[in-house]
């Protein structure tokens, strides 16, 4: 083959590589200075991003996330916390709890996130657990029903221990987690706080140490920490267009500014895109797709999706609850996520429903609803009723 010839085919089969969907370029890589970090979309719970984000480190008051949480679905949030001996005397960073303080738990958790009070984690952990111990197993539980493989509390504050460690990867996980619970997500956005003060006519006031509310738009959460040992930590979220992103770094010298970059990249590269719509027929079924599924896709991944039927059987009990099946959703042949189906309407229920509801608009009986015969009865209601009727009833 003549080199000229050669050349030219080369040169063809790279530009149809080009314009191969699945040869879409990848995002253009981002970094940080953080020791570990991650980056995930906390609707569909996809990692964006992760550096050594398997690796276990210390957390610092990042614990706080998990403890608030578990605060929130275990305690009552009107409950009134009474401040113990080993809550006021914690040492570290502080919302100047004293022996005997009352407080409800709904505002000794906004104590916990915007203040990072080691008391209040305390104090919460010894009414929602009836011991800081038993709390504390709580947490545990929590990241093992959530798959926080590399994860372990000692605590519910944070303070240095060599079994208290978590990941990048798995505070993202835990974020988004907590991020989807309402109370959690109200408490994390607010910049200050105001709560009334049992040991003065004046009310505390607390102002969000997490400064990415002030320097980010659209930053609606959701924590700092730091100890000498772990270093500057922090777990940003943010939404944009209607896509929550949380970033996670641990150990991060300049954390403020890696994490508007991280949000930025995640933002420009992986915006939430509508894979199926709500209300979207099935061919060929008289199904429809019950709620949207949305995923963040990078440029070229949407044409990697595909989707799979699953329907259950008319007789299936499931199916008579109402639960008659799924659509799931892969890339490149990995499940990443699944929505319900509803059944349809046929234009005989349609035509009964108008009819039932045009008798009761105008004061009339409705006609009694045909009985199936005794054929399509399950053989025990059919005992049943041959029973009633024998007997007269």
């Amino acid at each position: 083959m003549k080199p000229r010839m050669l050349i030219m085919l080369v040169v063809a089969a790279l530009v149809a590589a080009a314009a191969s969907p699945s040869a879409a370029a990848a995002p253009r890589p981002v970094s940080t200075n953080a020791e570990a970090a991650a980056l995930i979309d906390v609707e569909s719970g996809r990692l964006l991003y992760s550096h050594n984000g398997d690796k276990r480190m210390r957390i610092a008051s990042l614990t706080k996330i998990m403890t608030a949480i578990v605060a929130i679905e275990h305690g009552d949030l009107s409950d009134i916390v009474k401040t113990g001996r080993r809550a006021a005397g914690k040492e570290g960073s502080s919302i100047y709890l004293r022996v005997g303080d009352e407080m409800s738990l709904h505002h000794l958790l906004y104590g916990l996130m915007l203040r990072s009070g080691n008391d209040a984690a305390v104090a919460i952990a010894e009414h929602v657990g009836g011991s800081e111990e038993g709390f504390v197993h709580l947490m545990n539980e929590k990241a093992r029903e959530l798959g926080l493989e590399n994860t372990h509390f000692m605590n519910p504050h944070g303070l240095d221990h060599d079994d208290h460690y978590s990941s990048a990867n798995d505070l993202a996980r835990l974020t988004a987690y907590a991020l989807r619970n309402p109370v959690f997500r109200e408490i994390v956005k607010t910049r200050v706080k105001k709560v009334p003060n049992p040991n003065a006519e004046w009310d505390h006031v607390w102002t969000n140490k997490n400064k990415m509310l002030l320097m980010y738009e659209g930053a609606d959460g959701v924590k700092t920490g730091y100890t000498k040992l772990a270093g500057r930590c922090l777990v940003s979220s943010a939404t944009r267009n209607g896509q929550q992103l949380a970033a996670v770094t641990l150990n991060d010298g300049d954390d403020w500014a890696d994490h508007r970059k991280l949000l930025d990249w995640g933002f420009e590269h992986y915006p939430l895109l509508t894979i199926a719509e709500e209300g979207r027929k099935i061919a060929g079924y008289r199904l429809a797709v019950a709620r949207p599924f949305r995923y963040p896709l990078a440029e070229g991944e949407r044409e990697r999706i595909t989707t799979r039927l699953v329907v259950r059987p008319q007789d299936d009990v499931r199916t008579r609850l109402g639960d008659v099946g799924r659509l799931e959703f892969r890339m490149d042949g990995v499940p990443i996520g699944s929505v319900p189906l509803k059944l349809l309407e046929s234009p005989d229920d349609k035509g009964r429903r108008e009819k039932r509801s045009a008798a009761r608009a105008a004061g009339a009986a409705e006609e009694p609803a045909e009985i199936p015969s005794g054929r399509s009865l399950p053989a025990a209601l059919r005992v049943v009723i041959l029973t009633l009727l024998t007997r007269g009833v």
